[in-house]
């Protein structure tokens, strides 16, 4: 058990960069990989600690081969970051998304009560649990009122709750992050923040001669780097006690702000016109770059996110290094590399 730790969906953009900080603190870490994955290893390469993890190589529904790794292995940690992470995906795929997000979170946990008491757990939780409510329209903080409203919302909330009760019934060190968005270099494309990054490097380089198209750009995220983030995911299981923490920058935008501040740093001169479903972005040529989809628009849409991490500054002693601006730059600068010969 000394100094290991499991972190399942270690090939994503949370998982590589929570490897990098445990192989530099001398941990033996164990990542789990999905066999269907495509260009699994990609991130860890990309941080050359590729042939530095210890791979496991199944998905988060084969539960009897989960508790048989827990039960071998019995890690110190284990950092439970997989999950079916879509939102929009989730609408189409609720029984996917709830066996991923909730149900193997439980089979964790219960293998873990049963032949592994002393290994710390630490659940990915979500902001989109907080959902729409009209009592949410402030700081988020650990005690505010959860109304999730997507699949993947519900799905993660219970298996926050989940989580709570194995901590509280079977004194089991399990913590829940709330974690609220968080990006970096490492972003899978379906994200927006990603796909806005991605398209206006290309549309600035000529690589890419189609608008970019988007859905609702008056959606406000509460944007961190994610390295700051798997900082603390690691604080949180050497915390002197399991508990609840929220995660996020504490500052606010729409994806318009997002995408006008990716301009910036690009360089690229633009100007908005229209309203609703014909809005549109304009380059300096007064040629269309963005144009908004209808097809992109989520059945519901979480408009308003911010978060308070109050909490973690005090009992945690951490506050994040970077805010939207040097995020931004290390996006487009990566997108900028990516480009070059």
């Amino acid at each position: 058990m000394k100094n290991t730790a499991i972190i399942t969906g270690v090939s994503g953009q949370d998982g590589a960069y929570l490897a990098q900080l445990l192989l530099r603190k001398k941990y033996k870490v164990y990542g789990v990989i999905r066999r269907s994955s495509s260009d699994p290893l990609s991130r860890l390469e990309f941080l050359n600690i590729k042939n530095k993890v210890n791979y496991i190589n199944l998905d988060l529904s084969e539960h009897l081969k989960i508790i048989e790794i827990i039960r071998k292995i019995k890690p110190k940690y284990f950092f439970n970051l997989a999950a079916q992470s879509f939102v929009t995906y989730a609408y189409d795929n609720p029984i996917y998304t709830d066996q991923i997000n909730n149900q193997s979170v439980i089979n964790i946990l219960e293998a873990i009560r049963q032949f592994s008491k002393k290994t710390k757990f630490y659940q990915a939780s979500s902001s989109e649990m907080y959902g729409i409510n009209d009592r949410n329209l402030k700081k988020l903080n650990e005690k505010s009122h959860f109304n999730p409203i997507s699949p993947y919302s519900i799905a993660k909330l219970s298996s926050y709750y989940y989580v709570r009760m194995y901590r509280n019934s079977f004194n089991m060190f399990a913590s829940n992050g709330i974690l609220f968005n968080h990006e970096s270099p490492l972003r899978g494309e379906q994200f927006v923040t990603k796909k806005i990054v991605k398209g206006l490097t290309e549309i600035k380089f000529n690589k890419k001669k189609d608008p970019l198209k988007l859905g609702n750009i008056y959606s406000r995220r509460d944007w961190g780097h994610a390295k700051d983030y798997v900082e603390m995911m690691y604080r949180i299981l050497n915390y002197k006690k399991a508990d609840d923490f929220v995660i996020s920058s504490g500052k606010q935008f729409s994806i318009k702000e997002f995408i006008n501040l990716v301009c910036k740093k690009l360089n690229m001169q633009i100007k908005w016109r229209g309203k609703g479903l014909k809005e549109r972005a304009f380059n300096n040529k007064n040629k269309v770059i963005i144009e908004i989809s209808k097809k992109l628009f989520r059945p519901l849409d979480v408009v308003y996110l911010l978060g308070d991490s109050s909490k973690a500054k005090k009992n945690l002693k951490w506050k994040p290094s970077k805010n939207i601006n040097p995020l931004i730059n290390d996006m487009v600068d990566h997108e900028i590399k990516n480009l070059t010969p």
